[in-house]
């Protein structure tokens, strides 16, 4: 939870959009062995203890499955910020970059709904009708975060926004997009 606090990757979800629907037979679902122990604040959140990692890969062998899989794609995640502030703190120790385009369900929904002040997962996910399933692991905020995605985009367009490259500048326009972890 706390990227600079010397916090690791314990777990990756992702999952496939193509052509307006999500792929659940194209799916990363991977633990991860952080190497340390994981803090009970994070367990309590999360659900992930140290013996569920037991036996599994370190994030040097996860992250080249991660990259293949999501090469030549856009990444779409929910609050894309940290996220992406824990892949970069890995990019030393992996050899892994990710150069991909992000797209960020936080920054979407600003712009969509710029009157509301809360664009947590689980307000956005109410406000569009989508269901959340395991909220907090990887897998089930991936899976919500496409359903919520595929939501954002006859929005978007209702705004004339119908590019990779207009929602990205319409994404950093946004209060939101000054967040830094």
């Amino acid at each position: 939870l706390d990227p600079r606090g010397g916090d690791e990757i314990i777990s990756i979800g992702a999952i496939r959009v193509v052509n307006g629907r999500l792929l659940y037979a194209e799916i990363i679902n991977q633990l991860v062995d952080p190497r340390r122990p994981v803090p009970i604040e994070s367990t309590n959140i999360h659900g992930i203890d140290d013996q569920m990692l037991v036996g599994m890969p370190t994030i040097e062998k996860v992250l080249p499955f991660f990259q293949r899989f999501a090469k030549n794609t856009v990444l779409v995640a929910h609050n894309s910020a940290f996220d992406m502030r824990m892949l970069k703190m890995k990019e030393k120790e992996t050899g892994i970059r990710f150069i991909n385009p992000v797209l960020d369900t936080l920054l979407l929904s600003a712009v969509v709904h710029p009157s509301h002040e809360d664009h947590n997962m689980e307000a956005i996910a109410i406000r569009l009708g989508v269901r959340i399933l395991a909220r907090h692991t990887a897998m089930g905020d991936a899976i919500a975060t496409g359903e919520m995605f595929l939501k954002f985009l006859p929005l978007l367009s209702q705004q004339k926004i119908y590019t990779l490259e207009e929602a990205l500048a319409a994404s950093q326009k946004t209060f939101y997009a000054r967040k830094q972890f």
